[in-house]
């Protein structure tokens, strides 16, 4: 299974790019057909994966995506699943 990885530690501060860098990802994968794309706000104080859960949670974002999973074992850590429209 493909899957994306996008790490955020290096922008945590920078709003602008988290966004950019965000919708970037979800568009490749949509592009490339990617099931998974995994994403790593990092543990901090929590507010880098808030913000990312706000910007995964605007209607036109939502759209593009199947589901979130948190994961449970790693608080720093979302993955994003997309479910592709398969050609018959």
């Amino acid at each position: 299974m493909a899957k994306l990885v996008l790490d955020l530690h290096d922008i945590y501060n920078k709003g602008d790019r988290i966004d950019r860098a965000l919708r970037e990802v979800i568009e490749e994968a949509i592009a490339k057909k990617i099931d998974t794309v995994e994403i790593i706000p990092g543990k901090g104080s929590g507010q880098l994966k808030k913000k990312v859960l706000r910007f995964l949670d605007q209607k036109d974002v939502k759209a593009l995506y199947h589901r979130i999973d948190k994961d449970s074992k790693n608080f720093g850590r979302l993955f994003v699943h997309f479910r592709h429209k398969r050609r018959q």
